[in-house]
């Protein structure tokens, strides 16, 4: 075995490389140049080998970035991990613009998809009805009418993906006007206004503080809405009776809704990652930053959003920012999570969780700067609170926590009609009424979990494709999910629990 086919080394300036296999400790390593390495301790793929000595107290770079400082003497051939990295407080330079580039499109036709053209003017990817939910309260009952509508129910009506409930845990004790309350307003009215809705039910209890004008109003994608309040129908018994019957009525027409060709520039892109691993910024991340900037170059829009993920990785996004002032609130958000991990006892890099560290992952530093490649190489043309709606075409940014239904219901709330979510550990996630394409990062985890992944991007460390290759593999593969191929999450119906608001402030 060498050196270079069994590790990889991301900058010339690194003291680390990643292991692409398990190394054994006393393991010589030959190198087609230099010394040979020998291994010192047993190092699991994914993880990091150190290329030369650190002394204590130095940084250890990964990326050409520090992702670290050691916490004690590290020799070369030593593993790199938590026992002896530890956080770096680095000071970033936030110059503003320093490194803008402007994706350009591939000469030749444009591409296109099959959607839905709502009345709107926004453009679905998928054909659904959905019973929004005010209050928890009303939780239950929504639940009850969605049952309805499973199995055999739906067989006379193809053209309609399906009808689910959307529930959540707040709408009432909370203070009207309060950040927290505006957040879950903000959420509710981007999922009644989402396009691959083609008729609503909205359901509440009827005495919540959240009343449904506050988020639902004319300007709907879709076409058919309807309210119920259980105080006013007469019951839960009563009101899935009445549920049923309403949704019912506005199935035929919905079936009769036909998708047309649009250009891939009406698409809007969710980048989220979960369970990542030491390959998330080498193989699935950057390929989807690949297909992010084929999509920012035919006019669409890409969404990157975790803002505790993205904590030390700062500094490249902002130089990429258009303005001083996108940046500026790039960094402000940083501040206030700062502040608010400060509040709850902890710290950003509390973030790493044990799954991310048994992918090889120590510090948030090292998984931010993985994270931030989902985003490509675009200028950054907006920054958004949670659930604000993307205005904005290019590459944008989400402040959203990292837990990932929560992060993704922020950015379908926004608008994303095609959400791409990449692992390492094998998140099994889906997000109605959005299609979630899963990209896995390594190919041993594609082949333990093929039937909850679509695309491996694995082949990239084995050495059977570039990541150019395959960021072009899912810019198809999200073009085809547009246009109605089923993801394996659609197909394991996944997404209706991981519809979940950011909760935040007082409650009563």
């Amino acid at each position: 075995m060498t050196l270079e086919n069994c590790t990889l080394r991301l900058a010339a300036n690194d003291e680390v490389a990643v292991a692409t296999r398990d190394l054994t400790a006393g393991t010589v390593l030959a190198a087609e140049a230099g010394p040979g390495l020998e291994v010192r301790a047993n190092v699991p793929r994914g993880h990091k080998i150190a290329l030369a000595d650190v002394p204590a107290g130095t940084s250890v770079h990964k990326y050409g970035q520090s992702i670290g400082r050691a916490l004690t003497t590290i020799r070369r051939g030593d593993h790199v991990h938590t026992h002896n990295l530890g956080m770096d407080q680095v000071q970033q330079d936030y110059a503003f613009g320093t490194s803008r580039i402007t994706p350009q499109a591939p000469a030749g036709e444009r591409p296109t998809f099959k959607g839905y053209r709502r009345a709107n003017g926004k453009v679905g990817t998928r054909n659904y009805v959905g019973i929004l939910t005010s209050v928890n309260c009303s939780a239950s009952t929504a639940r009850m009418i969605a049952d309805q509508f499973r199995g055999a129910a739906l067989d006379a009506f193809p053209n309609v993906d399906g009808v689910f409930a959307l529930t959540h845990g707040s709408g009432c004790g909370m203070v009207l006007g309060s950040s927290g309350a505006e957040v879950l307003v903000r959420t509710l009215r981007g999922y009644a206004h989402h396009p691959n809705f083609a008729g609503l039910l909205v359901l509440g209890l009827g005495c919540e503080m959240l009343q449904t004008e506050r988020f639902l109003d004319a300007d709907t994608s879709a076409g058919f809405i309807e309210r119920l309040t259980i105080q006013d129908s007469g019951g839960v018994r009563a009101t899935v009776k009445a549920g049923v019957a309403l949704i019912q009525k506005m199935l035929p027409a919905i079936n009769e809704l036909e998708r047309e060709t649009v250009d891939v520039s009406e698409l809007v892109l969710g980048l989220n990652c979960g369970g990542s691993d030491g390959y998330s910024g080498i193989t699935a991340n950057p390929a989807l930053g690949v297909a992010s900037d084929l999509l920012v170059a035919y006019g669409g829009t890409s969404v990157l959003a975790e803002t505790p993920e993205v904590f030390g990785a700062e500094h490249l996004l902002t130089r990429r920012a258009v303005a001083p002032e996108v940046g500026q609130r790039l960094l402000d958000q940083l501040a206030w999570w700062q502040d608010y991990a400060t509040t709850g006892g902890g710290s950003l890099d509390n973030n790493p969780s044990p799954g991310n560290k048994a992918g090889g992952l120590t510090t948030i530093l090292e998984k931010s700067l993985g994270a931030v490649a989902k985003a490509g190489q675009a200028e950054l043309s907006g920054v958004y609170g949670y659930a604000e709606p993307i205005t904005n075409r290019g590459l944008v940014f989400m402040d959203t926590p990292g837990y990932d239904p929560v992060s993704v219901t922020g950015i379908v709330a926004g608008g994303a009609n095609v959400v791409c979510f990449t692992t390492g550990r094998g998140s099994v996630f889906g997000c109605k009424p959005v299609p979630s394409i899963k990209l896995g990062t390594n190919t041993e985890l594609y082949n333990r979990m093929p039937e909850d992944l679509d695309v491996n991007c694995g082949v990239i460390v084995d050495g059977d494709a570039t990541v150019q290759e395959v960021g072009e593999q899912i810019f198809a593969r999200i073009l085809a999910v547009a246009s109605g191929e089923q993801t394996v999450s659609e197909e394991l119906d996944l997404g209706q629990e991981e519809f979940v608001p950011w909760q935040l402030g007082t409650v009563t």
